[in-house]
């Protein structure tokens, strides 16, 4: 499992012009599934990006985590995260889980998400075209990879 987050003022995700889900200030997740993840790759991967100290404390160090500034998390599925662009010049997705596999773990993501912080994630919609809006606060970029968990 591999993600962007991306500390914003705000966010948004539309599908064929309709918003499916939209934030103010918090993280936006984009998120992307390999076909060996499991739940306990999930579980560490959402614990670590609710518990990311990467919000200004008082003295505007980054010392807060999203649960701690009470901030607002939207995930949307990304399959291309998982691209291996190592050879020519189009990327093999080959590294992504199918939607049949990527699916449940997305939807169990996004409910680990959820619990941690003891309220509603907002959501892109899995497989569609969508249009991603944001604007980034900081900016405040991170890429997370389960593979390189310790």
């Amino acid at each position: 499992m591999r993600i962007v987050l991306q500390r914003v003022r705000q966010a948004s995700v539309t599908v064929e012009g309709r918003i499916t889900g939209q934030i103010g200030p918090g993280l936006l997740v984009l998120a992307g599934f390999a076909p060996d993840d499991d739940a306990a790759r999930l579980d560490w991967m959402a614990r670590k990006l609710v518990q990311m100290r990467i919000f200004s404390d008082e003295e505007g160090k980054m010392n807060r985590s999203v649960q701690d500034v009470g901030g607002e998390v939207l995930v949307v599925s990304q399959f291309t995260l998982l691209a291996d662009a190592r050879k020519g010049n189009r990327p093999s997705y080959t590294g992504a889980a199918p939607p049949p596999v990527a699916i449940p773990l997305y939807e169990q993501f996004v409910q680990l998400v959820s619990d941690l912080l003891g309220r509603a994630v907002a959501t892109g919609e899995f497989g569609a075209d969508m249009q991603v809006e944001l604007l980034n606060d900081g900016p405040v970029t991170i890429v997370l990879d389960s593979s390189e968990k310790q």
